[in-house]
């Protein structure tokens, strides 16, 4: 009699064993699937975000959308101020796909915050897909006079950076933006975001 409790005892041990262990990994898949498939939906248009968010001794805070990597932070095509704040636009990429890519970075140099909203510009349906972005930049191409709005998609989300939290006193945020590429022969454009004054920019690539 008590081997038969002993047997059925540890029969029903290792049951619960596999069971639990089976549970978690079911968990484990259902939480790395389910998060993959969410972000990649959001954020299908976006650059995917940095793997670590800067610290904060590096005075940078992360906007919900990054900027694009391998981009130099000393480069510096042109410094542009307005509102107390300091935007360095260090490069502005021409791609093979027909666009430019501008990376550029924001420093507050005052002693308080700053509130990030007229960079979205003033066009309603842009506002209302992406606030406190940067989608009211646009580049203007004086030789060909033609002005360039910052690219979208179909649901008028921006290919720039979007959620950019208000800009704390000494604190730098990253910031991106596509626009359609002038011809080739167009080597050099003016640059303006709302609130800053107008700058021209080389264009690389």
């Amino acid at each position: 009699m008590s081997m038969r409790h002993t047997t059925t005892g540890r029969r029903a041990l290792a049951a619960a064993s596999l069971a639990a262990v089976f549970s978690l990994a079911l968990t484990g898949c259902g939480d790395d699937g389910g998060g993959e498939a969410k972000q990649g939906g959001e954020n299908s248009a976006k650059p995917s975000e940095p793997a670590t968010p800067p610290t904060e001794e590096k005075g940078e805070q992360q906007p919900d959308t990054a900027a694009g990597e391998n981009v130099d932070p000393n480069a510096k095509l042109a410094e542009i101020r307005g509102d107390g704040l300091l935007m360095t636009i260090h490069q502005a990429k021409r791609d093979s796909g027909g666009f430019i890519t501008l990376q550029a970075s924001i420093k507050n140099e005052g002693t308080q915050s700053k509130n990030t909203t007229a960079w979205a510009g003033t066009e309603t349906a842009l506002l209302a897909k992406n606030p406190n972005s940067v989608a009211g930049a646009t580049l203007v191409d004086k030789v060909g006079k033609k002005r360039y709005y910052i690219l979208r998609d179909t649901e008028n989300r921006c290919l720039c950076t979007t959620g950019i939290p208000p800009l704390l006193a000494g604190k730098t945020t990253s910031v991106f933006m596509q626009f359609p590429a002038p011809p080739e022969t167009t080597t050099e454009v003016d640059f303006t975001l709302p609130t800053f004054a107008t700058t021209s920019v080389k264009i690389s690539g």
